[in-house]
């Protein structure tokens, strides 16, 4: 039977059993629904007080997030974002493609600066959630504070509320549901944050901002293909530029008027009742989108980026760095990584910022990994770093395997003279269980954007980012993100 009859027959079951006993969608979906308090809490996000922890956390992945998008606009995916960006939104606008001089359309703008931010692996992530949140929203709030003329506080309120609902919403809809549906959390949650982030700035009210949730429903989309991609191309549009552009359409559809269903998930039919979210294996759990929202941040949950590496091999590069400064390097004949997860992906990886091989061959060819050879595909291809790529083997420990997702590594290397050592890296730095102080932050934004901003305009950026509170016209902060070179 075909794919889709499977899929039509599944939906026909659900809502014949729904039909047949009302009650069961209320008690197989687990309570009630979650979409009044959500709007509830974005619409009360510019005046809501909040912690001096979250503030400070907040300006820390502003920063994180502009650095991310300095270091990697030389990068052919924020070229081709940039290109297409003024071929369909034209070469002037509102809202600027950042790290240039130019404008364009607003849309444009965001989906442009979000690939940008993602066009390598350097952002911030969620690990918990599976989202990488900053890219898309961060690129959605700055580009409509720059439209309304928003100040620097308003941002970082949008921004936090955008933090919130991606990080909870893969949670309350069930990582192995998104998983078991072959659908990406990281499209998805990043949908509904850029979405919130974007209502909060705007100031809706929260019965619009309802309908905003169900311009979402009907957005949310991405597969996990992402993992195939070669040159980090449909990876910065699924993780940062599509979710950005369909959270920031959805708020400003209902802007301008549209409306839809008021709540995506209650009602017969609804988003909930599909086979995704619906049956006797499934995770789902409304609850965790609005439980103690506005109490419980999200934002300590969210992790940096130490290594311009992908999140899972974070962990192996800091232990094999540490270990090679303990021997020869030239005597090492034998790697062997033991970690959690899906270790093949990382072992076959076309993409080299997440080839964990390539990336083991490159310290040992370099004693080193900088942030242009984690993206080299040309270095990848030579001899040299094939044959060193040969002597590391990857290996699934189920001993790490845990509940709650941590990012370890277990990590030997073994001499030419029969010796060996190792090292166990249970939290990477950067890992929400071993965070980056402001320090840590500063010192890694400054490495990375200092070299294509200059030093003085880095250091600006900086001082800028944290007083982005106080900062009244933020377009002031473009120039700061501009390289020398135009």
């Amino acid at each position: 039977m075909a794919e889709e009859e499977v899929k039509k027959n599944r939906m026909q079951e659900i809502l014949a059993r729904v039909k047949a006993d009302p009650e069961l969608a209320r008690t197989q979906l687990n309570g009630p629904s979650p979409a009044g308090p959500l709007s509830q809490y974005i619409a009360d996000s510019q005046t809501a007080a909040l912690p001096d922890e979250i503030w400070e956390l907040a300006k820390r992945h502003f920063l994180d997030t502009f650095a991310s998008l300095i270091v990697s606009s030389p990068l052919k995916p924020a070229r081709l974002a940039h290109a297409f960006a003024q071929f369909h939104g034209g070469n002037s606008g509102p809202a600027h493609l950042l790290t240039t001089d130019r404008t364009t359309g607003l849309i444009d703008a965001i989906f442009a600066n979000a690939i940008t931010a993602h066009a390598a692996e350097i952002n911030d992530f969620c690990p918990s959630a599976f989202v990488q949140p900053g890219p898309p929203i961060i690129s959605t709030v700055f580009a409509l504070a720059e439209l309304i003329k928003a100040s620097g506080e308003e941002m970082l309120r949008a921004m936090i509320t955008g933090y919130e609902i991606a990080c909870r919403l893969p949670k309350g809809l069930g990582i192995d549901n998104l998983q078991t549906a072959g659908l990406s959390s990281h499209g998805v949650g990043a949908t509904f944050g850029s979405a919130a982030a974007a209502a909060s700035l705007l100031k809706m009210p929260p019965d619009l901002i309802r309908y905003v949730l169900a311009y979402c429903v009907q957005q949310a989309s991405g597969s996990f293909n992402w993992i195939r991609d070669e040159e980090h191309m449909e990876k910065a549009f699924l993780f940062a530029g599509m979710p950005a552009r369909n959270g920031a359409t959805a708020a400003l559809l209902v802007q301008h008027g549209f409306t839809g269903v008021s709540d995506p998930f209650e009602g017969t039919p609804n988003w909930l009742l599909s086979a995704t979210f619906f049956g006797p294996d499934s995770d789902l759990d409304k609850e965790k989108l609005v439980r103690n929202l506005g109490v419980d941040f999200e934002l300590p949950l969210v992790g940096y980026k130490r290594y311009p590496v992908g999140g899972p091999t974070q962990p192996s590069v800091e232990g094999l760095l540490k270990l090679i400064q303990t021997v020869d390097r030239r005597e090492i004949e034998k790697i062997v990584i033991k970690m959690p997860g899906q270790p093949y992906i990382f072992d076959q990886a076309l993409m080299p910022a997440l080839n964990l091989r390539y990336l083991a061959a490159v310290i040992l060819e370099d004693g080193g990994l900088t942030f242009d050879t984690a993206q080299s595909e040309e270095r990848m291809a030579t001899l040299s770093i094939q044959e060193k790529m040969k002597k590391v083997t990857l290996v699934h420990d189920p001993s790490q395997e845990r509940e709650v997702r941590l990012e370890s590594s277990h990590v030997e290397i073994f001499l030419k003279n029969g010796s060996w050592q190792s090292i166990f890296i249970e939290n990477v730095l950067g890992f929400p269980e071993r965070p980056m102080s402001r320090e840590d932050v500063e010192v890694k934004a400054l490495n990375l954007a200092a070299p294509i901003i200059g030093t003085e305009k880095a250091t600006k950026l900086v001082d800028t980012m944290w007083h982005l509170d106080d900062v009244k016209d933020i377009q002031t902060i473009v120039p700061l993100l501009i390289p020398e070179n135009q």
